[in-house]
């Protein structure tokens, strides 16, 4: 059977996505063909603008396999990449992966972390490949990231380097939603508060 053309497959994902982000169709389009031109998406806004309910939409709508890191000041490399733990058993280490092994990582608020985590990134989103303690593991394909950071004059945020700025194919902002938009919004969530106190 053959595969239905991009284009249509493209159409279909928008119209199943805006079906959760409202109002948003134009930045919809851009994430997906982010994605289908093997980029990655660096998306600014404020938060609660719908940042991580498009990344989640997209992974859904799209069969991908999805994870999701809070980026803070604390966090390091290996609790994005993964360890190695030593196994008394039979006296060896066994890699255990990070959240990076997945199809789509939403790298929530990346601008929150030092730059020696956030270089954590690079090798990966150039490569599709992370190196672990001198080995060389390959990620999952396709391999997307969405990262999200908030404007950098906001207290206890890092600015990106250049060198990872480089990495992704887009930036986007959502803004605020339309009124409509909103308005369905509100609406949906009183249905379903209803629906709930009729249970």
């Amino acid at each position: 059977m053959a595969l239905p053309p991009l284009h249509d497959v493209i159409e279909s994902a928008v119209a199943e996505v805006s079906q959760v982000v409202l109002g948003k169709e134009p930045q919809i389009r851009l994430a997906l063909c982010c994605l289908f031109a093997r980029g990655h998406l660096l998306i600014e806004d404020l938060p609660g603008m719908g940042k991580t309910t498009l990344s989640q939409a997209l992974a859904n709508v799209l069969g991908l396999e999805y994870k999701r890191v809070q980026f803070t000041s604390d966090l390091l490399p290996a609790d994005i990449l993964g360890v190695s733990v030593f196994d008394r058993s039979d006296s060896s280490f066994t890699f255990h992966p990070g959240p990076i092994f997945t199809q789509l990582l939403l790298a929530d608020e990346i601008n929150r972390t030092t730059p020696r985590t956030q270089s954590a990134l690079l090798e990966a989103m150039a490569e599709g490949q992370v190196t672990v303690e001198g080995e060389t593991r390959s990620l999952p394909d396709p391999f997307f990231v969405i990262a999200t950071q908030n404007p950098i004059d906001q207290s206890g945020t890092y600015p990106l380097p250049e060198s990872q700025l480089d990495r992704f194919l887009m930036r986007l902002e959502l803004g605020y939603p339309h009124p409509r938009a909103e308005r369905e919004m509100f609406e949906r969530q009183h249905s379903l508060e209803e629906a709930r106190n009729n249970l």
